[in-house]
């Protein structure tokens, strides 16, 4: 009877958990939907996107990146309000006097932050990548952004040892400006071609080189120089190279990811992080609802004078401040001060810290 009787309480606790976190998602999912609605509502009408298009194509796809994005705040707040609930009603007191440890309590909660982690890693894995798609077509299509994208002073390395360099690339024109391509076979410099500018052309994927110059080097290094006005040639480079951004990587599925990357390592591309980034908040998320979920019933799980406004408050400045943590992080790999790896995980590391101290603390 005692088992049963655990088993009753952990499914119990599990599908209140669960209804919260469920209702939380959908009562603030409805509230950025229509204040969203209200702010790009001019630019549907100017654009006249269609309604089909609206509600399918971006709401449909914006509700799983919007759930994912957040989830650590909802999963924190909904074990706030539930634990917090079942504290003023001494339902906490009640189990933990009935001889179930406050270790045992924990079970189901980890049980539901397991739940919403799987869900997570599917959603961030799987889902995400083919929603985004279709929501970042529909806003380059209907909602006005800064499309220029303008890089400057780009390395990278292409197959068979040749490197590029150039000083500036402007997707106005698909034009690379003092284009460099060097071939370093065998160590050394075979040949070394560089161009005014090159024009990359996006139905036949061949490079337009103007006013170009071209030394061919012999094994004394003594070069021989050839020169013209234009010339075609075709690399293992495109206009896309350039500008990947964060909603082009966001599309990607993990095997185009890891591609991508492992092209960008071998290239030398700076824009790597932006994907090293990316890899890892995909995982780094999901975790995250193991360590909310503790610190939060370590937070509410004891009475305190004035009810739950307390927990309440302390879970949303929490929250929003792992949110606003996990977002901070990420400059520390665009400013090369941290790695990837390091740095989107530290939000993790610090609070998993603070969650092990204050579920230590908690039974006391």
């Amino acid at each position: 009877m005692k088992i049963e009787g655990l088993k009753k309480l952990d499914w119990y606790i599990i599908r209140k958990f669960m209804v919260t976190f469920f209702m939380s998602i959908a009562l603030l999912t409805l509230i950025i939907v229509i204040f969203d609605v209200s702010e790009k509502i001019e630019d549907f009408v100017r654009k006249e996107a269609p309604l089909r298009a609206i509600i399918f194509d971006y709401y449909f796809n914006f509700v799983p990146y919007f759930i994912n994005l957040y989830s650590p705040m909802f999963v924190f707040l909904s074990v706030i309000l539930f634990t917090s609930r079942i504290t003023q009603d001494s339902e906490v007191v009640a189990m933990l006097s009935s001889g179930i440890s406050f270790h045992r309590l924990m079970v189901p909660y980890i049980i539901s932050a397991l739940i919403i982690s799987l869900m997570s890693l599917g959603l961030g894995l799987w889902i995400i990548p083919h929603a985004n798609g279709t929501r970042v077509d529909f806003e380059q299509e209907y909602i006005p952004r800064m499309k220029v994208r303008i890089g400057h002073d780009m390395h990278y390395k292409l197959e068979d040892d040749k490197f590029v360099y150039l000083e500036s690339f402007s997707t106005y024109n698909n034009t690379a400006y003092n284009f460099t391509l060097e071939d370093l076979s065998g160590g050394k410099l075979r040949s070394k071609i560089t161009a005014e500018s090159a024009q990359y052309d996006t139905v036949t994927g061949v490079w337009h080189l103007r006013n170009w110059f071209i030394r061919d080097y012999d094994d004394l290094m003594q070069d021989h120089i050839r020169s013209g006005h234009q010339m075609d040639t075709t690399l293992s480079l495109t206009r896309d190279d350039f500008f990947l951004n964060k909603y082009t990587i966001q599309r990607l599925n993990q095997k185009e990811l890891d591609q991508l990357i492992r092209t960008q390592v071998q290239r030398g591309d700076a824009s790597v992080n932006q994907a090293l980034i990316e890899k890892n908040n995909r995982f780094s998320m999901p975790f995250s609802a193991f360590i909310l979920t503790i610190i939060g019933v370590s937070l509410s799980s004891k009475k305190k004078r004035g009810g739950m406004g307390w927990n309440l408050a302390a879970g949303i400045a929490l929250g929003f401040s792992y949110i606003l943590f996990m977002q901070f992080s990420e400059m520390f790999v665009v400013t090369d001060t941290l790695s990837a790896n390091v740095a989107i995980w530290l939000p993790n590391i610090l609070y998993a810290i603070i969650a092990i101290v204050l579920y230590i603390k908690a039974p006391k």
